[in-house]
């Protein structure tokens, strides 16, 4: 049987990879586009209106 020769974890290493992790994440999370509230009111009015259409001309 061979033996496995286990090298010691180097900390330093294991930290510079976290900060590129962690940068990596900043920097995509700002990169992403703020979505903006105007489309959802702009679907719900749309929806208010053909509703509100509809109605009438059922009721009419």
């Amino acid at each position: 049987m061979s033996e496995q020769h286990q090298q010691p974890i180097d900390p330093a290493g294991t930290t510079q990879q976290f900060r590129a992790f962690a940068q990596r994440s900043d920097q995509e999370a700002a990169a992403e586009p703020k979505k903006s509230p105007l489309v959802p009111i702009i679907a719900v009015v749309a929806a208010i209106l053909v509703i509100g259409v509809a109605a009438f001309l059922v009721l009419r």
